[in-house]
C-alpha cells in the first residue's frame, strides 16, 4: 500500500472533467489498496476566480501547504493543478528535495486569452516553467503531447479518461418525446471558450438541447429562444438526457479531452465534432463519431451512424485503466540518501519552518 497525495486547485463544488477525473482514479487506487489524499481549497481561505465564482482560489501560505504534506507525509506526490495551491506544493516540493509529478488538464492560454488582453505564449512560458519541475507530466491525449512537446515541454506521458458505464448507458428514449426529432445534444460549461454558438448556430433540423450552466447562459437564452436550455443536470436525470438525444455535438477547440464525449458515446450516441485535439483522439472509428470543419456536416453524418458502434467504442476508456496509467507514472517522493534542503528564506516572502 502506498500513501499518494494529490494537489489540486479543482474540487468540489465545482463540476468538471478535472474534479470528476481525480474522484475516480482516487476511487479506483483505494480499491486496489493504496491510501489516498486531496490537498484541495477546503480547509484555507478562498477568494472566486473572475468569470468562474464557482471555482475558489486559495489563500493558503506556504507555511500551512508544508505543513500538510509533512502532516500526510505522502510515498507519492501528484500536482494536478496550476494554480496557487499546485504552485506552492511546487514550491515546498523542491525546497525539501522531494519528487513529484503534475498534469495537464486545462488549457489554460487560450482561456485567459478569450478573456483578457495576454498573449498564449505568455501563459504557455509559465506552465512550461510550472511542469518542468515534474519528474513527468501527464497528459490526456497523444494530439496534446505532441503539441506541447513543440512548445517545449518535456518528460510528457499520455494519460487517457474513462466512463461510468453503468450510470451512462443505452436505453430508453424518454425525455424529450413532445420535441421535434432529431434531437441534438449539448453538455458542458456554457462558457465562450466552449464554444456553444458554433452549436447553436448550425443549420440542421430537429431541436438543440443544452445541458449546464456558465456566465454565458443568459445571453445565449436570449439570443436563441427556439433551443431548449436545462440548466445544470447530474446523475440518473443526467443519463437519461444523454441516452435520449440522437446526437451529441462538441463544438469546443479547446478541451484537452472532452469527458462528455465518451459519456455520450457509452450512452449510445454518435459525436459530431471538429477535427481538433480531444475528438480526434477519441472519435477515432468512424462508425461512432463524425469529425468535419463544417459542424453541420458532422452532425448529419452523426446522425447516420450505429448506436451501438457508439456504446462498443466507449468500452475502451475505464477509470481502471486511467488508474493504473496515473499509478505507474508516479515517482517516489524522495530517492536512496536524498536528503532535505530548507526553503531560501526569500521564497515566496516568507521563511518557512526547518523541518527534521
Amino acid at each position: 500500500m502506498a500513501k499518494i497525495l494529490v494537489v489540486t486547485d479543482a474540487w468540489h463544488p465545482q463540476l468538471n472533467g478535472v474534479v470528476r477525473c481525480l474522484e475516480a482514479v482516487g476511487a479506483q487506487l483505494r480499491a486496489q489498496g493504496d491510501d489516498v489524499d486531496y490537498l484541495t481549497p477546503q480547509g484555507f481561505r478562498t477568494l472566486p476566480l473572475p468569470t468562474y465564482p464557482e471555482i475558489r482560489l486559495s489563500l493558503a501560505s506556504p507555511r500551512q501547504v508544508a505543513s500538510a504534506i509533512d502532516r500526510l507525509a505522502p510515498d507519492h506526490v501528484h500536482i494536478a493543478t496550476e494554480g496557487p495551491l499546485g504552485l506552492l506544493a511546487r514550491h515546498v516540493c523542491l525546497s525539501n528535495g522531494q519528487r513529484f509529478t503534475t498534469s495537464y488538464h486545462t488549457r489554460f492560454p487560450e482561456y485567459v486569452a478569450a478573456r483578457l488582453p495576454v498573449p498564449a505564449d505568455w501563459v504557455y512560458g509559465y506552465l512550461r516553467w510550472f511542469h518542468d519541475a515534474a519528474a513527468a507530466t501527464l497528459v490526456p491525449t497523444r494530439s496534446m503531447q505532441r503539441e506541447l512537446e513543440a512548445r517545449g515541454f518535456q518528460n510528457l506521458r499520455c494519460w487517457t479518461r474513462g466512463v461510468d458505464a453503468a450510470l451512462f448507458a443505452p436505453g430508453p428514449k424518454s425525455m424529450f418525446e413532445v420535441l421535434p426529432g432529431p434531437h441534438l445534444l449539448y453538455v458542458g460549461r456554457v462558457a465562450v471558450e466552449k464554444n456553444v454558438r458554433a452549436f447553436l448556430d448550425i443549420d440542421v433540423p430537429g431541436t438543440k438541447i443544452v445541458v449546464g450552466d456558465g456566465p454565458a447562459l443568459a445571453d445565449l437564452q436570449a439570443a436563441y429562444p427556439a433551443v431548449v436550455f436545462l440548466g445544470r443536470r447530474m446523475g440518473e436525470e443526467l443519463s437519461a438526457i444523454y441516452r435520449s438525444a440522437d446526437v451529441f455535438v462538441f463544438p469546443s477547440r479547446t478541451d484537452t479531452f472532452g469527458n462528455v464525449i465518451i459519456e455520450a458515446l457509452s450512452s449510445g450516441v454518435p459525436v459530431a465534432a471538429y477535427p481538433v485535439t480531444g475528438p480526434i483522439d477519441v472519435l477515432t472509428d468512424p462508425t461512432c463519431g463524425a469529425l468535419a470543419e463544417d459542424l453541420g456536416v458532422a452532425v448529419r453524418r452523426a446522425l447516420t451512424l450505429s448506436r451501438d458502434a457508439a456504446r462498443a467504442h466507449a468500452g475502451r476508456f475505464t477509470w481502471a485503466e486511467c488508474a493504473r496509467k496515473f499509478r505507474d507514472v508516479l515517482v517516489p517522493v524522495r530517492t536512496a540518501g536524498a536528503k532535505k534542503r530548507t526553503a531560501a528564506p526569500w521564497a515566496f516572502g516568507l521563511e518557512r519552518r526547518r523541518h527534521s
